[in-house]
């Protein structure tokens, strides 16, 4: 079993010196708007600092200007939904104190997509709310529904329990949603498109509707950073400090869903990067989720918009890799060393 105190806050992490943290966030702000430039000139057509800054200034009557133009909601989409998909990360391995916990891997982002294809097939679900309600519905419902068989049995809701029940679960979504999409051929390459997780299809108007859910999603994680300290003590100990454990680990849960719903309905289940940030931030900022989950924000934009770079750099043409893609390869090496060092702490 994974040892739930390699996530708890230890004193030397919580004394950790203000200044240092405050620089490593604003080393991030740097590196987030370097990435965010390199973004907007890369593609199939590179573009100067002269288009970039014209095209801010509402210019678009070059051919680069115009490249410029199309490429700002994509890198914003991509900043938004790596934000989101890293805290709710961070939020999910301190609300179950599992180091391996993500979206992806505790079925979520599969639950997710599974009920915005229910909403295409069987109610022709098109409008952007209805897709975002269907799929934070069904990023709850997938989350309940792992927790509550991670709980059966001896010992709760442990940390190995909750990882396996997530997969299963995972898997079985993947199979129905395959299910339902092949009698559809119509649907089915859009769908197969947007199933691998991307920003290429980015537009304002969706970003516009996304962006206040994300940041509700958002509030609720960051206004339960202290009490996700007590949480990873343990719950008698939380308990102990006066911690409403309860509510707590409820509205922690909540915001994770919302955040991990939204940002699959519009970019698609894109995997490990909740699983890949925290993990690193805490090297960095240490477990303290006052300093964690915004910092995780933070790097987690940098790192979906990076990957989004590499897959145009990759491939420049209209077969662009697509992020997913990349995060995939980035994480999956990942997740094997994490389980391995967890195991070999345990022996």
């Amino acid at each position: 079993m994974i040892s739930a105190p390699v996530l708890a806050p230890d004193a030397a992490a919580l004394r950790r010196p203000v200044l240092a943290r405050t620089l490593w966030l604003c080393a991030g702000v740097v590196v987030l708007l370097v990435l965010a430039v390199l973004s907007v000139s890369f593609g199939a057509r590179a573009v100067s600092l002269d288009d970039i800054l014209a095209a801010l200034g509402g210019q678009s009557d070059t051919i680069g200007q115009a490249a410029v133009v199309k490429r700002l909601p994509r890198t914003v989409l991509a900043l938004l939904v790596g934000a989101a998909l890293a805290l709710a990360g961070a939020t999910m391995q301190a609300v179950t104190r599992n180091p391996i916990a993500e979206p992806g891997i505790l079925g979520i982002s599969n639950g997710a997509s599974f009920a915005v294809v229910l909403g295409i097939a069987f109610f022709g679900l098109s409008n952007p709310y209805g897709q975002m309600a269907f799929a934070i519905a069904g990023a709850a419902a997938a989350a309940v529904f792992v927790y509550a068989v991670g709980s059966l049995g001896r010992g709760g809701a442990t940390p190995l329990k909750l990882a396996l029940a997530g997969a299963a679960t995972s898997a079985a979504f993947a199979s129905l949603i395959s299910a339902v999409m092949l009698p559809r051929v119509d649907l089915l390459q859009t769908f197969q498109s947007w199933q691998i997780g991307g920003v290429g299809g980015a537009e304002w108007p969706r970003i516009a509707i996304t962006a206040p859910v994300l940041t509700v999603g958002a509030l609720l994680c960051f206004v339960t950073a202290r009490g996700m300290n007590s949480l990873a003590l343990g719950d008698d100990m939380a308990t102990g400090l006066g911690e409403h454990v309860a509510r707590t680990r409820a509205v922690s849960a909540l915001g994770s869903v919302i955040l991990a719903g939204a940002a699959t309905a519009i970019a698609g289940p894109i995997g490990f990067v909740g699983l890949i940030v925290p993990h690193l931030c805490r090297l960095l900022v240490g477990t303290d989720h006052r300093w964690l989950l915004p910092f995780s924000a933070l790097a987690g934009a940098a790192l979906l918009t990076a990957s989004d770079i590499v897959g145009r750099v990759i491939s420049p043409s209209s077969d662009e890799i697509q992020v997913g893609i990349i995060t995939a390869i980035i994480g999956a090496p990942f997740f094997i060393w994490i389980v391995r060092r967890q195991r070999v702490r345990e022996l």
